[in-house]
């Protein structure tokens, strides 16, 4: 219940869907004759889209998910294991695989899209990751979970950690934050190796510092951050609102 909760929450609270939707309540509003509600919803759809768009709001609330794990020192085992997720987080896995040649690498996450159909992560890994020169064999795909909450339960059920062994978590910088909190609740010990970073770690107040589409997609990863740390701290899943290390 709660990941179809979280999802359809989230469709409609997104920065550019909660635009659009205040639009039509305007447009509806402005129909029967309600232009002052017409008025209202009108203008904070633009309040919305300028300050996600043309501002370095986004960036501003992404950089203090990123600076909550610093990335240690490399490990004095040569035998981690890696958990990783996509994109950035996939090369940066190949990169310690190759750097740790006797390691396992774990990918967690299948289908987390409620309404698109769409590839998980455990099933584009092997054909990255084998074209980045990871050998087949060392792979552990865990393609049931559908977030974060449960890649950090199904990883821990799959591939039983034990005293003694060192996990790297490798994930993208802003979500480290949950993640890390996730696999601790979850019993599983790990050393975060946050990648992927979007900001700079000196984001001030500005205008029109990146294009609009990218303001706008920091804007809406970390309104979608914070509320999943609070969701899930309201619902038991982390211990803090906001983890750290």
């Amino acid at each position: 219940m709660f990941f179809y909760l979280s999802k359809i929450f989230w469709f409609f609270i997104q920065p550019l869907n909660l635009a659009i939707f205040l639009l039509l309540a305007g447009l509806l509003a402005a129909m029967i004759g309600r232009r002052r509600l017409a008025a209202t919803g009108s203008v904070l759809a633009f309040l919305l889209l300028a300050l996600s768009a043309w501002t370095s709001l986004g960036a501003m609330m992404l950089n203090p998910l990123e600076e909550r794990f610093a990335r240690p020192p490399p490990p004095s085992t040569t035998m981690p294991s890696t958990f990783a997720g996509s994109g950035d987080r996939m090369v940066e896995t190949a990169v310690l695989a190759r750097r740790f040649p006797t390691a396992k690498v774990v990918v967690s996450g299948g289908t987390g899209a409620l309404f698109l159909d769409g590839e998980g992560d455990a099933a584009t890994a092997p054909r990255l990751l084998t074209a980045l020169g990871v050998a087949a064999d060392r792979l552990i795909l865990e393609n049931k979970s559908r977030n974060t909450y449960e890649n950090a339960v199904f990883t821990k059920e799959l591939v039983t950690p034990k005293p003694g062994e060192t996990w790297l978590l490798v994930t993208s910088a802003f979500h480290m934050p949950r993640a890390k909190a996730l696999f601790d609740k979850a019993g599983f010990a790990t050393v975060p190796w946050p990648v992927d970073y979007r900001t700079s770690g000196k984001e001030g107040i500005g205008l029109f510092r990146d294009n609009p589409a990218d303001s706008l997609q920091a804007t809406t990863m970390a309104i979608r951050e914070w509320i999943g740390l609070f969701a899930y701290w309201l619902s038991g899943r982390i211990n803090q609102p906001f983890p750290g290390g």
